[in-house]
């Protein structure tokens, strides 16, 4: 290194020992943002402004330590000049009683004698990771805010970190500050008991979830988000440090711990996946092993008694496993025992999946299948791809190929991470026949929505059907061996409590699929539902009168609106709609079920919607559509290039339009319009 090259203030001599003051401010972010924002939040009571004035010291250190050297203590250093920041704040918002006089003034005499000892308030990081994952948050936006206050991650890392756009990390962090505020969560711990276990028990969740998502990704190509592992790590360790007496704030620690020191021998050359069984233990990192023994006895020393929560059970099924110095020394009559534990505490399916699992091991597959197959029929597993994926390997274990393969096929369809699913679709291929076995269920449903003669509506609603059989059953499944029962059981897990006309719907395409594929009647066990009488309700006068008197409204929109109010017609009906079937001198149209008939609003909309068209749709889309996806010439403007509105663009538009109208804030559909 020249001495053209050195930081102002760096003598030549002293450059072999010179540290980058940007990575170092950096690193001291990532420290000390927590007790920094913490401490801000309780002057200020306000957790938006305190990250703002905290950057502002950021930007600061950035600008001053490059020329005068990183300070002895640059956490205390980065809290003075935010301190120094809020008060400035404060005193421009005229707000500054005597108390903050005083504040003001030991701040001012503290910089005079360039004195920045001053540490940051511990509680207040604790108060900070409470506010962040306060229950009035939904789990996304606690997570968001979480990495973004207490890790000191970018909006840009955080959305790397979930392969989402970054304006949507943005938008959910604004948002749960914004919640915060309106909610007026005080930045406090709570005094009661039972409230500070419930939201102990949000700030764990919320960093298990960051652990989980980067230990197993759930979408993308690498099955491991290591950033995301470390810092889940960090927070956990330092919810531990902040909360000494809260035996599941350790039990946690030692979780993440010891599962991440499998991380090395997770996954092969390839970023395949290797399972537990199969992996080389001697890359388990004992380091962290140890940390996680360590951080498990402290738990149980700060149990006093009382109950094992959740994370001290699933932390004790993990030293389990890092006990046993092979796969075959597992102990796994105890681990059975915990989850059987754990699931009297928390009886998710989820858990008693893993208990299905683990009871295979201890008593034969015979057993975990046996546990398995109850929870084939429950909706919360019904998207959840590790269920097929062990039901799958229980049946390899017992010889039943045949029926493990179209497992794999359907877990590797479910799951979202490309790693997984490479892996699960190869062990699908090492089960798969020597001869064909006919069309299978994807080849066969792609097969009969591509038909001549589907409108693009009755395409998309037996579309929907189709893709939660291939969800259920796999792509590759033999469509030939499709059963009654099978769709039975696949109906009522998704659709067991939806709405009768909802039912019917599925029901009566998944009729109509059996009879194309000559499958006999597959929903021979599917009893049509009664649906019940429903009366739409019109929309009130006054809120009408306000529809059709606000400024600026498209001509298509108010020409459809005025049409649907006037003539109390059906939206489809009025869709369908050409302009050569509509007869602007008596105000009707003709439509295969009779006349729409429309009154003075409407007659004076329809010649400048029409204008110059003989032909073609009436209500036409804003865009020509693309080659690949030519419509039906009936749909078609011959004259324009565009293609006729669709009924759901313009229920959408609509509910948009109304949202603020509708004093329930979800917006209307066209079918009041025409309500009478």
């Amino acid at each position: 290194m020249s001495e053209s090259t050195l930081p102002a203030g760096v003598h030549p001599a002293e450059a072999g020992h010179w540290v980058d003051p940007h990575r170092t401010v950096d690193a001291v972010w990532k420290l000390e943002s927590a007790k920094i924002i913490g401490g801000l939040t309780r002057m200020v009571h306000d957790v938006g402004l305190a990250e703002e004035l905290a950057q502002d010291a950021l930007v600061a250190a950035l600008e001053q330590w490059p020329r005068s050297g990183v300070p002895e203590n640059p956490g205390a250093w980065l809290t003075a000049i935010a301190k120094r920041r809020a008060v400035d704040h404060i005193r421009r918002a005229r707000r500054l009683d005597e108390k903050h006089h005083q504040l003001a003034h030991e701040q001012d005499q503290k910089e005079q004698r360039g004195q920045f000892a001053e540490e940051p308030d511990q509680d207040d990081a604790l108060r900070l990771m409470f506010l962040s994952c306060h229950p009035v948050l939904p789990t996304p936006a606690r997570v968001a805010l979480t990495l973004r206050l207490l890790g000191g991650l970018t909006a840009g890392e955080i959305a790397r970190a979930f392969l989402l756009p970054e304006t949507a990390i943005t938008r959910r962090i604004a948002d749960a500050k914004r919640g915060l505020a309106e909610a007026r969560v005080p930045f406090e711990l709570p005094d009661d008991g039972a409230e500070l276990a419930d939201r102990l028990s949000s700030v764990l969740e919320v960093i298990y979830l960051i652990f989980n998502e980067g230990y197993s990704a759930t979408s993308g190509d690498d099955l491991l988000r290591p950033g995301l592992t470390l810092e889940a790590l960090r927070l956990g360790r330092l919810l531990a440090e902040l909360a000494p007496d809260e035996p599941e704030a350790h039990a946690l620690a030692a979780l993440m711990e010891i599962q991440e020191s499998r991380s090395a021998a997770r996954t092969g050359p390839s970023g395949e996946p290797v399972r537990l069984h199969e992996q080389n233990r001697g890359r388990w990192d004992p380091l962290l092993i140890r940390r996680g023994f360590a951080a498990m006895l402290r738990a149980r020393d700060t149990q006093h008694g009382r109950q094992p929560g959740p994370y001290l059970l699933q932390a004790a099924i993990a030293v389990t496993h890092a006990q046993a110095r092979t796969a075959e020394d597992t102990d796994w009559p105890q681990i059975t025992a915990l989850y059987e534990a754990l699931e009297r505490l928390l009886p998710s399916p989820v858990v008693r999946l893993n208990r299905a699992v683990a009871l295979s091991m201890a008593r034969g597959p015979g057993a975990g299948l046996a546990l398995l197959d109850t929870l084939t029929t429950d909706p919360a597993l019904r998207d959840y791809h590790l269920l097929p994926a062990a039901r799958g390997d229980l049946l390899v274990k017992l010889g039943r190929y045949g029926e493990a393969r179209p497992e794999f096929d359907r877990a590797a369809a479910l799951t979202r991470n490309s790693a997984e699913r490479a892996f699960l679709s190869r062990r699908a291929q090492e089960l798969a026949p020597a001869g064909t076995e006919g069309p299978t269920l994807g080849e066969a449903a792609t097969a009969f929505l591509a038909r001549d003669g589907l409108d693009a509506s009755t395409v998309r609603a037996y579309g929907q059907t189709l893709r939660r059989l291939c969800t259920a059953f796999g792509d590759r499944h033999p469509v030939a061996d499709l059963t009654a029962d099978q769709i039975t059981r696949a109906f009522t897990t998704a659709w067991g409590g939806a709405a009768a006309a909802t039912w019917n719907r599925h029901r009566s395409a998944a009729r109509s699929f059996a009879r194309w594929a000559s499958l006999g009647d597959l929903a021979a066990g599917l009893e049509r539902r009664t649906e019940p009488p429903s009366r739409t309700l019109p929309i009130p006068p006054e809120q009408l009168a306000a529809l059709w008197s606000r400024p600026g409204l498209p001509l298509r929109e108010h020409s459809l609106w005025r049409l649907l109010h006037e003539s109390g017609a059906t939206v489809k009906a009025v869709l369908l709609l050409d302009v050569e079937e509509v007869d602007l001198d008596d105000r009707r149209a003709r439509t295969p079920d009779g006349w729409v008939t429309w009154r003075s609003g409407t007659a004076r909309l329809l010649p400048m919607l029409i204008a110059d068209r003989t032909r073609g749709p009436l209500f036409l889309t804003d865009r020509r559509p693309g080659p690949a996806r030519r419509p039906r010439d009936t749909d078609l403007d011959p004259e324009t290039g565009r293609v006729r509105l669709s009924y759901e663009r313009a229920e959408y538009v609509f509910k948009r339009a109304t949202t603020s109208l509708d004093p329930a804030g979800n917006g209307w559909t066209l079918s009041r319009l025409g309500a009478r």
